[in-house]
C-alpha cells in the first residue's frame, strides 16, 4: 500500500484485498466513508444498484480482513451488492466504467477478477454454490473456507432451504453470512439475547467452550455424562432466550445477530466461525442505503436506479414505460372484474404493480423471491375461479420452466404471465438479458404468446388473455418506453398486420419493439429504390396463418428477432414457410448461441443488426445475393 502524503486516499492505496488487513480501526472507518462516496458518485452517473451496496460496505471490509481471497471463496448472492468488493479487489481504477460497454460489470463475474467465483445475477444460489466449494475443499483436504453472503430477501427462494437441508449434514468449512436488512428471521429481542449474541461472537467463547468440554470428558466415569448433560441444559436455556433454533436444527451453528456496521464485531464473529467444526450461520443486521439519506428513506427506489441527481435523489429521466402502462391497464380491468389478481416475486415497483397493490390490496400477492411458487400459486388461484396475472422479468421467468409446463400449460387453466424486460435490457448484462423466454415458451402446448409493440396493443393483449383465449397466456414486452409519435396501425395488430405495399416482394417480419426499427429501415430502403412491406406479428404463438400467406410470393423474407435464434419465433416462421413450399430467400437475424454482455440497448441493437440501419444493410446484402 502507498499511503504517502501526496496520496491521502486510503481506497486508492488498496491494490489487493490483503492490503485491507493492515488498516487500523481509524483507517478502516475512513475507508468506508471513501467507498460510500465513490459508490454514490458512480451510480449517480452510470445507474446501478445503490441501496444494497451502501448497506454492505463494513461487511465487505470485514470479509477481506478476516478471509484470504481468492483462496477463501466469497460468494455473493445475486451479486448486485458487491460494488465495494470490486473496489477492494483491484478494480478501483476501472470503477468509473461500471455498467458501461467494455467496462466492469454491475455483477460479479469470474472473467473480470479471480476474486469473483461465479457469474451471479439471480437470487438464492449462493449457499448451494458455497456448499459445493466447501465439499470440494473437504475432499481435497484444503483448509480454505467458502463464504456465502445472502440477504434475508433471498430466503423466500426455495433453493436456499434445499441447500441448508443438505449442507447442515456435512462437516465442511462453510460459513453463511445472513445479511438481514429488512425483516427479522428470529425474534432475538431483549437485553439477555443481545448480551449472549455478543458473547457467542467472540473467539474467546469458543476457545473456553472447547477447553471446558475437553476437561469435563477427562473426568473418570462421570465426565462424558456430565458433559452431555451440560450440553442439553445449555441448549434448553438458549432456546428459552432465543425464539428459534431453526439453523441449528438444520445442523448449522448460529452466531448473531451482529451489528453489520461494526467492523470489529464482524471480524470477531467471522474469526469465531472459523473455529467451529461445522457449517456456521452469522446473522448480521444492516441498513440499506446507509450513508445516503435519500437511499436510507427509500431503499426500494434506490435498489436499481438510473442516473440521478445526488443533491435531490431524483432520477434524471422518467416518464411512461411499458411496465407502467401494463400496471395501469391491469388496474382498469381489475376495477371492472373482481376475479383479476396480480402476483409479483418481490418486484412490485419494477413490474408496474405498485399501483395495483394499493388499489386492490386484497387481490395483490407478493410471494417473495419465489418465481417457481408464483406460477404454481397462480394455477391454484385459477382453479379457485380467479384470473391471475403473474408479472415477472424475462430473466427470472427462466427459473419457472418446469412450473410453466407442469403447473401451467398442462393444467389447461386460465393463467396469464406478463413477461417484463423481454429482449435486451442493456447495462445489467448477461444474467439479465431477456432473450430466452420465447425459446422456452414456444414449445409449450395449450399456450398463446403475444408480443405487443405499442401500449394499445399491450392492453388489447390483456383483454384477449382474460376474455378470448384459453389456458396459459404469455404477454411479453420490453424495458423502457415506446418511441414518441410512433406510427400505430389502425387494426391494432392483435395477431398480425401488414404495413406498406401489399404487393412488395421483399418482406421484413418482426414483432415487439423491433417493429419501430423496421419502419425506419423501410424508409432507408425506399430511398435506395427498394420497396418492402412489414409483417408485424402481435401474436407469435400460434403464428397467424395469414402472416405466412402474406409472404409466400415474396422473393426475399427477412425475419428480425430480439431473442435467441435457436428455438425462437423466426425458426418457427421458417418451418411454416418450408412446409408451404416457399422458394424465395429467407434470412433470420437474431442472437446466435451466445450470452450478451452489458452495453446500452441502442448499442446492442447496432451490434446485432437489429437497428434500422442494420436491418436495411441485411436486406440490401441479402437481395444482392439473389
Amino acid at each position: 500500500m502507498d499511503f504517502n502524503s501526496e496520496n491521502k486516499s486510503i481506497l486508492a492505496g488498496i491494490k489487493q484485498p490483503s492490503d485491507v488487513k493492515a488498516l487500523s480501526d481509524g483507517e478502516a472507518a475512513v475507508l468506508c466513508t471513501e467507498i460510500r462516496r465513490v459508490l454514490i458518485d458512480t451510480v449517480s452517473e452510470n445507474g446501478g444498484h445503490l441501496a444494497s451496496n451502501l448497506g454492505t460496505v463494513e461487511l465487505t471490509v470485514a470479509l477481506h480482513k478476516s478471509f484470504n481471497s481468492p483462496d477463501d471463496k466469497i460468494i455473493w448472492d445475486v451479486g448486485h451488492q458487491a460494488y465495494a468488493h470490486k473496489l477492494l479487489t483491484g478494480r478501483y481504477s476501472q470503477f468509473s466504467t461500471l455498467r458501461k460497454e467494455g467496462g466492469i460489470s454491475g455483477f460479479v463475474r469470474p472473467d473480470e477478477s479471480e476474486h469473483d467465483s461465479f457469474y451471479e445475477g439471480h437470487a438464492g444460489v449462493s449457499v448451494s454454490q458455497a456448499a459445493g466449494i466447501a465439499a470440494a475443499n473437504a475432499v481435497k483436504g484444503s483448509k480454505n473456507y467458502a463464504v456465502a453472503v445472502i440477504g434475508d430477501g433471498s430466503f423466500g427462494n426455495g433453493m436456499v432451504y434445499e441447500a441448508f437441508n443438505h449442507a447442515g449434514s456435512t462437516k465442511t468449512r462453510l460459513i453463511v453470512i445472513l445479511n438481514d436488512n429488512e425483516m427479522s428471521i428470529s425474534e432475538n429481542v431483549g437485553a439477555m439475547a443481545r448480551y449472549l449474541a455478543a458473547v457467542r461472537a467472540k473467539p474467546e467463547y469458543y476457545r473456553f467452550k472447547a477447553g471446558t468440554e475437553k476437561a469435563l470428558r477427562r473426568i473418570p466415569i462421570v465426565g462424558k455424562s456430565l458433559s452431555n448433560h451440560l450440553f442439553r441444559l445449555k441448549t434448553m436455556l438458549k432456546n428459552l432466550i432465543y425464539s428459534s433454533s431453526f439453523f441449528e436444527d438444520l445442523g448449522f451453528k448460529y452466531i448473531g445477530p451482529i451489528d453489520g456496521h461494526n467492523i470489529n464485531g464482524l471480524c470477531e464473529a467471522m474469526d469465531s466461525a472459523k473455529m467451529v467444526a461445522a457449517p456456521v450461520v452469522i446473522h448480521i443486521n444492516t441498513l440499506k442505503g446507509r450513508g445516503y439519506d435519500f437511499a436510507e428513506s427509500s431503499p426500494e427506489k434506490f435498489h436499481g436506479i438510473s442516473r440521478f441527481d445526488i443533491n435531490t435523489g431524483e432520477p434524471l429521466s422518467s416518464g411512461e414505460s411499458y411496465s407502467s402502462q401494463f400496471g395501469k391497464a391491469l388496474c382498469e380491468f381489475a376495477a371492472k372484474d373482481r376475479r383479476i389478481c396480480a402476483i409479483t416475486a418481490a418486484m412490485a415497483l419494477g413490474t408496474g404493480l405498485d399501483g395495483f397493490s394499493k388499489q386492490f390490496p386484497e387481490r395483490f400477492f407478493d410471494v417473495g423471491i419465489a418465481e417457481e411458487h408464483a406460477v404454481t400459486f397462480a394455477s391454484g388461484l385459477s382453479a379457485g375461479g380467479m384470473l391471475p396475472v403473474f408479472a415477472v422479468y424475462s430473466t427470472f421467468l427462466q427459473r419457472c420452466a418446469d412450473q410453466l409446463i407442469h403447473d401451467g400449460a398442462l393444467q389447461r387453466r386460465k393463467t396469464v404471465i406478463a413477461v417484463d424486460r423481454a429482449g435486451f435490457v442493456g447495462e445489467d448484462g448477461e444474467t439479465h438479458q431477456g432473450l430466452f423466454d420465447v425459446s422456452i415458451v414456444r414449445s409449450l402446448p395449450n399456450t398463446t404468446v403475444y408480443s405487443p409493440a405499442t401500449y394499445a396493443e399491450l392492453g388489447s393483449a390483456l383483454y384477449n388473455a382474460f376474455y378470448k383465449d384459453s389456458n396459459l397466456v404469455i404477454i411479453r414486452y420490453p424495458r423502457g418506453s415506446m418511441p414518441k409519435d410512433a406510427y400505430e396501425p389502425a387494426n391494432g395488430g392483435e395477431q398480425f398486420c401488414t404495413v406498406g405495399e401489399e404487393t412488395a416482394d421483399i418482406a421484413l417480419v418482426t414483432y415487439g419493439r423491433l417493429y419501430f426499427n423496421a419502419l425506419s429501415a423501410a424508409e432507408i430502403l425506399a430511398d435506395k429504390g427498394l420497396s418492402v412491406k412489414i409483417i408485424k406479428l402481435g401474436r407469435i404463438k400460434p403464428l397467424p396463418k395469414k402472416s405466412v400467406d402474406a409472404v409466400l410470393n415474396c422473393r426475399g423474407v427477412f425475419f428480425f428477432e430480439e431473442g435467441m435464434r435457436r428455438g425462437g419465433a423466426g425458426e418457427g416462421f421458417a418451418a411454416e414457410l418450408l412446409e408451404r413450399g416457399f422458394g424465395g430467400k429467407y434470412s433470420l437475424t437474431a442472437v446466435d448461441d451466445e450470452f450478451v454482455p452489458h452495453a446500452s440497448v441502442g448499442r446492442l441493437m447496432e451490434k446485432y443488426s437489429l437497428d434500422a440501419r442494420g436491418m436495411a444493410r441485411v436486406v440490401e446484402e441479402g437481395m444482392g445475393e439473389i
